[in-house]
């Protein structure tokens, strides 16, 4: 099992909707303060530590997604200069915002300079107004989505790339530098859906239905369905594994980003190396797991909650 991490400060939900937060501290952290947690998260063994992205949030959503959100791609290659060790993870990248040329620049470049370090988890989106303001057609983005990928696999791969797409076109081109990672980095898809899981199976390397949107038709609810759903892309894989990212503690979202706090919590270490061990039966390869505290009101508790699950946790399964 696989370990990530998030870094505080960089998105920040509205009070309304985990209420009490406590997490105005957030806003008064330093760029040492963010090294410093990166840093934290690295030395401890922590394998990944991801941030999320939107470019602008629609006033509709404001009041359940709050505005305060980075830009993701700006905020791992921060995190890989600050590292040395931990792998740094998109969760999730909105992929049809982003030129799939300039993208995968952008991607290789971090891949070399971090020492093949880049994760990519790519969602399709969920917002209109979001699309809007950046001229991308909502209603294509799941096309538009396949096409990125196809046209940065292209880029990463080709000595001589040449691509013809409907919305990318590319020829008499060098691509350089091609990723440290080969092919590429790992590719995973966000989303609940059968939809984004049978994209992760034919596309990706792993699928991270965590926190992810319901969708239309079959998706993922409990962890329990995880087996019938993986056996049900299995042909799409060809017998290659599939990794699957869920959280131990698993936040309630529906339409609009609507959410609530998870029902429970966890009790006791045991409980959670426990619970973890059942996700890992289940086929989840990658997970975040909470301190026993209560949520961190601080930056030295949010680092001693880091030390805690170093301490009580991480050591079962290595």
């Amino acid at each position: 099992m696989r370990f990530s991490t998030g870094l505080p400060g960089l998105d920040r939900y509205p009070p309304s909707r985990y209420p009490p937060g406590g997490d105005a501290w957030q806003a008064h952290l330093t760029t040492a303060d963010f090294q410093r947690i990166a840093r934290t998260a690295d030395e401890l063994g922590f394998d990944s530590i991801s941030v999320s992205e939107h470019l602008v949030v629609p006033t509709s959503l404001a009041p359940t997604l709050g505005g305060h959100w980075p830009h993701a791609f700006t905020a791992m290659a921060f995190l890989a200069g600050a590292t040395t060790r931990i792998r740094v993870d998109s969760a999730v990248i909105v992929l049809p915002y982003h030129h799939p040329v300039d993208l995968a620049k952008a991607v290789s470049t971090l891949d070399v300079l971090s020492g093949g370090r880049v994760t990519l988890t790519f969602g399709v989106g969920m917002a209109p107004g979001e699309f809007a303001a950046l001229g991308v057609p909502f209603e294509y983005r799941g096309a538009v989505t396949d096409e990125y990928v196809a046209a940065m696999k292209e880029l990463w791969t080709a000595e001589s790339p040449v691509f013809a797409g409907e919305w990318v076109r590319f020829t008499d081109v060098v691509f350089e530098p091609k990723p440290v990672q080969r092919p590429h980095p790992p590719l995973w898809f966000g989303g609940r859906s059968l939809a984004s899981l049978r994209r992760a199976a034919r596309e990706g390397d792993g699928w991270a239905p965590a926190g992810g949107l319901f969708g239309k038709g079959p998706w993922l609810e409990e962890p329990e369905q995880l087996p019938q759903m993986l056996e049900s892309v299995a042909d799409l894989r060809d017998g290659r594994p599939l990794d699957v990212s869920h959280p131990l503690v698993q936040p309630r979202i529906g339409p609009d980003h609507t959410g609530a706090p998870p029902a429970s919590r966890p009790t006791s270490a045991q409980q959670i190396v426990d619970e973890v061990g059942r996700l890992a039966g289940l086929g989840v390869t990658h997970t975040s797991v909470p301190s026993l505290a209560d949520a961190p009101d601080t930056l030295e508790g949010h680092l001693e909650g880091l030390h805690w699950v170093a301490e009580h946790v991480l050591p079962a399964f290595r």
